[in-house]
């Protein structure tokens, strides 16, 4: 993949930045983290959870109403680990619990081509075909719950299906464009470094967009300096990349179904802050 410039645009302008808010439908309180952050213009992108327990038709509405206010793009974050259940009542491996199995299990089936790739195009057909019912269209883009799109068979089967269901969407891939030298320091970014230069190869034979370049990762045990990791973030990126981000509201449902509590809280307290508009800018960026 062809990693374009990161210097400043020929045409003067500030680099145009994605920032992608994962997870809206996991729990209430990251779903009024990122209509908050939406309705302050603090992300332009956030992906859903189809098969979240908390979103409904009501969700959906507050979340297009606010995206279409700020004109920010809404995708599909597909999942397929647990504690999660599959939209299709016949998705297979699923745990005794109904649910998907654990992401470690997920990704060695994935590794090893071992997972159903039948299974795998009707589970990402009923995902899609949820979204267009809540939403009255297809996602502007598709990315993956715990990056499952980088394995093989996921990410072919998403194709597969974005070719029917949602021809003009863009897919998620998770290279980085940063030196080689750092590259090495970060285990699980340069694992989606390797996977996700298959991923764009394929997609581009498909006709597929994707992102130019990706950054976000970190280890989210860690209490850290956020707005230091979030700088880094931007270091390299090209016109036109994607920042994950993951802000929320720590509440029962949250605490229920997920170990990533604390820095959801810093996250969103840093992009509703007046510093981030502040660090953008001081690095030459915008949000697209």
């Amino acid at each position: 993949m062809t990693v374009p410039s990161t210097s400043p645009r020929s045409d003067g302008q500030l680099r145009r930045l994605w920032l992608c808010a994962d997870d809206y439908g996991m729990a209430p309180g990251i779903n009024r983290a990122i209509r908050d952050l939406l309705a302050h213009r603090r992300i332009n992108a956030t992906s859903v959870m189809m098969v979240g327990p908390s979103f409904s038709d009501a969700e959906a509405q507050e979340l297009a109403q606010a995206g279409a206010e700020r004109r920010a793009a809404i995708g599909l974050h597909f999942t397929l680990t647990a504690p999660f259940r599959p939209a299709s009542g016949g998705y297979r491996p699923v745990g005794r619990d109904g649910a998907f199995f654990s992401l470690a299990r997920t990704f060695a089936a994935g590794l090893l081509r071992r997972l159903d790739a039948d299974a795998l195009a009707i589970e990402a057909t009923h995902q899609f075909v949820a979204f267009q019912r809540a939403f009255g269209r297809p996602p502007d883009f598709v990315d993956g719950h715990q990056h499952v799109q980088v394995l093989p068979q996921v990410g072919d089967a998403l194709m597969a299906v974005m070719k029917e269901a949602a021809p003009s969407a863009w897919l998620r891939q998770c290279g980085r464009a940063v030196p080689l030298s750092r590259r090495w320091r970060d285990p699980k970014g340069l694992t989606l470094d390797v996977m996700s230069a298959r991923l764009a190869a394929r997609s581009a034979r498909r006709g597929i967009a994707t992102n130019p370049a990706f950054a976000g990762t970190y280890n989210f045990h860690r209490s850290v300096p956020y707005e230091g990791l979030f700088a880094s973030f931007l270091d390299h990126l090209p016109d036109g990349g994607l920042v994950m981000c993951h802000p929320g509201f720590v509440d029962a449902e949250l605490r229920r179904l997920d170990g990533f509590l604390a820095m959801r809280e810093t996250e969103h307290a840093f992009f509703a802050g007046e510093r981030f508009p502040r660090l953008l800018a001081s690095h030459g960026f915008a949000l697209a």
